[in-house]
């Protein structure tokens, strides 16, 4: 399907220039020109590991971090009408552009590169390897962000035996014994537009399973609208870096990664386990928010705003600041129609709205806050969800507007 029928189906609203620039101007971790980092250290072992295995040669491809709505999406089989091409999943450029949502929007440029530059030929295999920063929409704790990286592992071979479930399987091993070894791992079925016979790979930690990957086996429909020929077959495989890194350091908070604290930064240029460095005490805040249904909702069960939108609103607020937000959790939602007449004057809020209870948690990586820090925090996040008429400041003595 083309672009523009994409565009068609969902609403765009492009990112402002002041956006867009702040969103580039965030540091590539993985990106030794920015300079070294424990996460290019997981790549390349995760690369050594399968070249190693498949004895074949390793294709980096890095590519734009603004890139095609077509390779983000159509490439790779995602369905016209697909949730995530929404605005609230997507920060498109303009109508035929966007930052890209995940590693595997780099996979189709690699794809047709391979075919232009071997036309009916080419090595027997080889290892894609597309690395970087992506954009997401995502909660605001611990394990999530909103600018992720990603790594993405296909490997293509043309020997006459096609790659199988049982190369699959063999991939999950060499990557779990190299990057987690002796970590308990499981796999379970999953649906990817761009594979068949995909699966989840999660990773025992501290007696929860943790996702950190999903693969399978790459979709010929991929490979043939890249220009590979039916002689190709392939893995395909996409790896949260941050997860995986936080994992085999023992790094708590997804934070630290850009710490810029000379303690803990100097612990992110190697793989040694990571020393605790003093915590800032945290501040809790809980905010009771009137908030508008997501459009064609009809109740908030999946009709509200949920982390993930509650997550992007307050980054976009804060900027920088946005670092001082530990969690952002949605502890409860009610329609508003059912409350109390003095619930509905309080909050300003309409029938239509929900009320959400939400929890706010406040750490300063680098400092104490003190409670007027505190407050002025709330409020601006408190400012930034809350969609009703009236208003309950914390850092304006009595205020109610």
């Amino acid at each position: 399907m083309n672009p523009a029928a994409s565009a068609a189906v969902h609403t765009v609203r492009p990112l402002s220039a002041e956006q867009l620039a702040a969103d580039l101007a965030v540091r590539d971790l993985t990106d030794p020109a920015a300079g070294p980092h424990a996460l290019q250290l997981v790549l390349d072992g995760a690369v050594d590991a399968l070249t190693r295995h498949w004895a074949c040669p390793a294709r980096v491809h890095r590519g734009e971090r603004v890139v095609t709505v077509a390779d983000n999406y159509d490439h790779l089989n995602y369905r016209a009408d697909d949730v995530t091409r929404d605005t609230r999943y997507t920060r498109y450029v303009d109508a035929r552009r966007m930052l890209r949502s995940h590693s595997s929007a780099l996979v189709p440029g690699a794809l047709r590169t391979l075919a232009a530059e071997h036309p009916g030929g080419g090595p027997e295999s080889v290892l894609l390897v597309c690395p970087g920063l992506v954009y997401r929409r995502d909660s605001i704790d611990r394990l999530h962000t909103g600018t992720p990286h990603q790594l993405d592992l296909w490997y293509l071979t043309r020997r006459p035996t096609p790659a199988g479930p049982d190369d699959l399987t063999a991939m999950i091993g060499v990557l779990a014994g190299a990057l987690l070894p002796g970590r308990a791992y499981r796999t379970e079925a999953r649906v990817h537009p761009y594979t068949l016979a995909g699966r989840q790979l999660d990773v025992e930690a501290d007696g929860e399973w943790v996702e950190v990957a999903e693969c399978g086996l790459a979709h010929p429909e991929v490979l043939a609208a890249a220009g590979l020929g039916p002689e190709w077959s392939g893995l395909a495989l996409g790896m949260g870096l941050d997860r995986m890194l936080m994992l085999l350091k023992g790094v708590p908070d997804i934070r630290l990664l850009r710490s810029t604290d000379p303690a803990v930064a100097a612990q992110l240029t190697d793989l040694a386990p990571y020393r605790p460095v003093s915590a800032q005490p945290a501040v809790r805040r809980d905010l009771s928010i009137a908030v508008d249904p997501v459009d064609g909702a009809e109740d908030g069960s999946d009709g509200t705003d949920l982390a993930e939108d509650l997550g992007d609103r307050v980054r976009d607020a804060l900027g920088a600041d946005a670092d001082a937000v530990e969690t952002v959790e949605v502890l409860s939602a009610t329609p508003c129609h059912l409350l109390p007449p003095q619930a509905l004057t309080r909050l300003g809020a309409r029938p239509d709205q929900h009320n959400l209870l939400v929890k706010l948690v406040l750490r300063d990586l680098h400092c104490t806050l003190t409670d007027a820090d505190a407050n002025t925090l709330r409020d601006r996040v408190y400012a930034a969800l809350h969609q009703g008429t009236a208003h309950q400041w914390a850092g304006r003595t009595g205020a109610r507007a």
